[in-house]
């Protein structure tokens, strides 16, 4: 794919470092922008761009300018930005594309719906991408670049993203950080996570192929009382919380349903 299209990328985080890397190998990274140049400096290294600090400095002449950063910080870049009439998005999937109404008449979204940390690296053909455009000519052009993320582009507007950003915090957010708790009591016994792989990949795999809600297994979908109080003695703190609100939880759903 010729590297013809030029997009300039604000912000320098964990979404913005795998967008601008995958983005560079089929476009011209013009320009990273981030308040610490020297953030700004390290991307802009990896992607051929230039690093800038001062969004005055930002080029004219980028076809795409990507806003990826904190979601409380997308309206103070937009206000910041001035006018344009180019094709602005942000990456966000809380935000409401029209956050972005005031920079210019062709705005959007291109929310890459996955987790990203600067050093993990991330297969970007396999991560769904949702985009929005305010009308079809810039919905258009929002694909063209999703596409050279991934082919995996799907439409969303504000209200569905939103939705989808819920779900993505239940299945991967709240999720890891259980994780933390299955950590720290393996842990205490000398063991690592590394065990729990082929019941977390089982887990996972079931729930794809006969849903979460069929697939619960455990001693509170069991209404096994005794066994979850045993749990409970051993926890305490946070970790007990937890452990008794889900369980009670669980327990609600799947016990109503059987009386």
């Amino acid at each position: 794919m010729e590297r013809t299209l030029k997009a300039a990328i604000i912000g320098s985080g964990n979404v913005a470092t795998h967008l601008a890397k995958k983005l560079s190998e089929s476009t011209i990274i013009t320009q990273i922008y981030s308040r610490n140049i020297d953030n700004a400096r390290t991307l802009a290294l990896a992607t051929g761009a230039e690093a800038i600090d001062d969004l005055s400095l930002l080029t004219k002449d980028a076809d795409i300018y990507i806003i990826s950063v904190k979601d409380d910080a997308i309206p103070d870049i937009a206000r910041q930005a001035g006018n344009s009439d180019a094709l602005w998005v942000h990456t966000s999937g809380s935000v409401p594309m029209e956050a972005l109404s005031s920079i210019s008449p062709r705005y959007g979204v291109l929310y890459p719906m996955q987790t990203f940390s600067k050093e993990i690296d991330v297969d970007m053909e396999k991560v769904p991408v949702f985009i929005e455009g305010n009308d079809p000519e810039s919905l258009d052009k929002i694909r063209l670049f999703a596409e050279r993320i991934s082919p995996n582009v799907r439409e969303a507007d504000s209200e569905a993203r939103k939705k989808l950003h819920i779900a993505a915090v239940f299945a991967c957010n709240f999720t890891n950080y259980l994780w933390g708790f299955s950590v720290d009591i393996l842990k205490s016994i000398g063991q690592d996570l590394s065990v729990m792989e082929p019941l977390v990949k089982a887990t996972f795999e079931k729930a794809l192929k006969v849903s979460p809600h069929e697939g619960q297994t455990g001693p509170a979908r069991r209404n096994d009382l005794k066994t979850i109080q045993k749990h409970l003695d051993e926890l305490q703190g946070e970790a007990k919380d937890i452990y008794s609100l889900l369980s009670l939880n669980i327990i609600k759903k799947y016990y109503n349903e059987q009386s």
